[in-house]
């Protein structure tokens, strides 16, 4: 089966909403706007860098999920509410580098 047919599968609503350029334009600003909100961007960078500097997978993963843990229990004792969305972001971050260190 050609990679083409496979990926309309799998993405197959998600292709065909984003047909046109404005529509594709549209959801990556909705993106944007997304890791925009609370500094959510500053979770996935930093899950990212703590999940590099750790040299390995599971590493990775694991001290992603520390750092995303630490950053929300300051917020808690700050007075602010526990963030899921910050946290699994910080993990996303660490999910990335142990992709890294997958490949390499």
């Amino acid at each position: 089966m050609p990679h083409d047919l496979k990926l309309s599968r799998l993405f197959g609503g998600l292709c065909a909403k984003l047909q046109t350029i404005s529509d594709i334009q549209k959801f990556m600003e909705k993106i944007i706007s997304f890791l925009k909100k609370s500094n959510r961007y500053k979770h996935l960078i930093g899950g990212l860098i703590v999940g590099l500097l750790a040299l390995d997978i599971y590493p990775a993963l694991y001290s992603a999920c520390v750092a995303g843990a630490c950053l929300e229990l300051k917020d808690k004792l700050h007075g602010c509410l526990w963030d899921w969305i910050d946290f699994l972001l910080t993990m996303c971050g660490g999910g990335l580098a142990a992709l890294f260190w997958l490949i390499f």
